[in-house]
């Protein structure tokens, strides 16, 4: 028996037999210089290699199944990738250069792009390099005439082991028989992750080693709450998991049932509970787990998905049908935050040494005005067809509000010359995740209607703590008392002005730290729609006059640890085991 420990990518156990998808053929090919008159034949092979792959992928698109259309742009993008200049031209220009075959050339160019990718931070951006090496296996599958079907053989339910898995592999499974992915790579955002949620399939990504130490057929636990896989299993250990299994499930079961209910406290306080979302695609999704809202609408998704700049056309259709699905709550959209870590090609950049302390968010804006009008006559024209709040990235400082309220303001007039209506009572709020707008948020909020409190970034920045880095990750601690005595002081400011203050970090969702946000006066919360149910039910059983006292408690510890163990005791009574051993984990 052995056990590997990787990252929950989809929740839920399963117990069953390993199918280990082998491609080590795949990447078996011949090394090989050819002659000057070749050149033009191996280049032909290339592009013809690519127009079958793209064959491939569109007849996917099209036979796909009922429960996986709304994620076809994933497949969508995979086509993008196909017109790459940087992967085509990169191939074609080794060819042509170093005189080497169509597989050498397409696995070197690869390998360049992927050290492009490694030096991007952003979890999320960073996985994107894994679509590209799922377009390059296929095509490399075409050019050396590998025609072998890897799920052509499954016979039974099974679990899949891969190193990795990409959306036309998961497109020509058939569904029924798969319990459950496990992948040597990934992350939470990868499409293996995105791809297992939606079929509600448990899942565990980066094991690193999975298919190396999992054998075709072996007996296997998959734990998609602990990110854990036990290899052969003896039988009392079954037990205990399908006991767990059982317990999970009717747990789940019973916080997902009052999930569409208000949250209430015991005395009576209504707490707003709202989803984080990047795609529109998943509005549906955050609607199912009680969702009362879109609290944080992430949009870059449309400029790093686009061979150019998505216009104006594009982003309305796509920000009117958010606000239409989700009215009569409202749906809070952030500008758009590029930049640090996240680039798309056609948005100049110049190299910066920290880019995570450049042009970013709204400085990159503020720049390139001509990119951000286009952006908020979008979001105005979408503010006639529902209930939309509009947010600032990264401010800093009250002359970004500025700049961006007047580039607001000759926007809206515009529309107005050209008769287009808009919403204008829209709200205009900003984002606090950076310590100077945590030490002057009295001043901010005299210029804004509303805050929302990104912890992601504020913990990093206050803390200087790269959480991806991994030699540091253990001391990003958003039970720091430096972090709460900023979210107190945050939230005092926005009560001094009456203006309205959510929190759409990952605290938001953190059931250990609801008490905590409660007490500090917290009253809008926005998370990752999977932890709406269990948020929701854990705000019932509070009081406001109980977590205010935890908060005098608490405001006068000394350390995280201290913090941590404090609320671990106070939320034991309210989680059941299970739940509570994820959470000390």
């Amino acid at each position: 028996m052995e056990r590997l420990k990787g990252i929950s990518a989809s929740q839920g156990i399963v117990i069953g037999k390993a199918h280990v998808i082998d491609r080590s053929s795949i990447h078996f090919y011949y090394h090989y210089l050819i002659k000057e008159e070749q050149v033009k034949r191996e280049i032909r092979r290339f592009k013809e290699a690519i127009d079958k792959t793209r064959e491939q992928i569109e007849r996917l698109k099209e036979n796909l199944q009922e429960n996986l259309k709304s994620y076809s742009y994933i497949l969508d993008s995979h086509l993008l990738i196909l017109k790459d200049k940087m992967f085509i031209d990169a191939t074609v220009g080794l060819i042509e250069k170093d005189k080497i075959n169509a597989e050498w050339a397409l696995s070197r160019a690869v390998k360049n792009i992927e050290k492009v990718f490694d030096e991007i931070k952003d979890q999320y951006i960073k996985e994107r390099y894994l679509d590209v090496k799922a377009v390059a296996d296929r095509i490399m599958r075409n050019l050396s005439g590998y025609t072998e079907n890897d799920f052509s053989n499954i016979t039974q339910r099974v679990i899949i082991v891969a190193h990795d898995l990409s959306p036309v592999d998961t497109s020509e499974m058939d569904i029924g028989k798969v319990i459950g992915f496990i992948t040597d790579v990934g992350g939470k955002t990868s499409h293996t992750s995105i791809i297992a949620q939606a079929l509600n399939i448990p899942a565990v990504v980066g094991l690193k080693v999975a298919t190396t130490k999992i054998g075709d057929g072996d007996l296997i636990i998959l734990d998609g709450y602990s990110g854990e896989v036990i290899i052969s299993p003896d039988d009392s250990l079954i037990l205990a998991y399908q006991e767990k299994k059982l317990n999970y499930k009717i747990y789940e079961s019973q916080v997902l049932k009052e999930s569409k209910k208000p949250a209430l406290t015991l005395d009576g306080h209504r707490i707003n509970v709202m989803a984080n979302i990047e795609f529109l695609e998943e509005v549906v999704t955050a609607k199912y787990y009680g969702a009362e809202g879109i609290g944080l609408y992430r949009t870059e998704f449309h400029y790093l998905r686009s061979k150019g700049l998505p216009d104006e056309e594009e982003l309305f259709e796509d920000y009117r049908e958010v606000a239409e699905l989700v009215y009569p709550s409202s749906v809070v959209i952030r500008t758009l935050d590029l930049g640090g870590d996240k680039f798309a090609s056609h948005i100049p950049f110049t190299e910066e040494i920290n880019p995570a302390l450049g042009l970013r968010a709204i400085r990159l804006c503020l720049q390139q005005p001509h990119i951000f009008k286009t952006q908020l006559r979008a979001i105005l024209r979408a503010s006639a067809f529902g209930n939309i709040k509009l947010m600032f990235p990264m401010i800093s400082g009250v002359k970004e509000i500025i700049k961006a309220r007047e580039i607001l303001q000759e926007t809206s007039h515009e529309l107005e010359r050209e008769g287009i209506e808009y919403d204008k009572n829209l709200k205009v709020g900003i984002m606090i995740e950076v310590p100077s707008a945590v030490m002057i948020a009295d001043i901010l909020a005299r210029y804004v209607d509303f805050f929302s409190i990104g912890t992601n970034d504020l913990i990093q920045y206050a803390l200087a703590i790269d959480r991806i880095n991994e030699q540091i990750s253990f001391m990003y601690r958003p039970y720091h008392p430096s972090l709460i005595r900023m979210l107190f002081e945050v939230v005092q400011a926005a009560s001094r002005q009456d203006i309205e203050v959510s929190l759409c970090g990952e605290m938001a969702g953190d059931p250990l730290c609801i008490p905590l946000l409660l007490g500090l006066g917290i009253t809008d919360l926005s998370m990752n729609p999977g932890n709406i149910p269990i948020v929701k039910s854990l705000i019932r059983a509070m009081s406001m006059e109980e977590v205010r006292q935890d908060l005098e408690s608490i405001m006068d510890m000394e350390t995280a640890e201290e913090v941590k163990d404090y609320l671990y005791d106070k939320m034991s009574p309210l989680l059941p085991k299970l739940v509570l051993e994820r959470l000390n984990g």
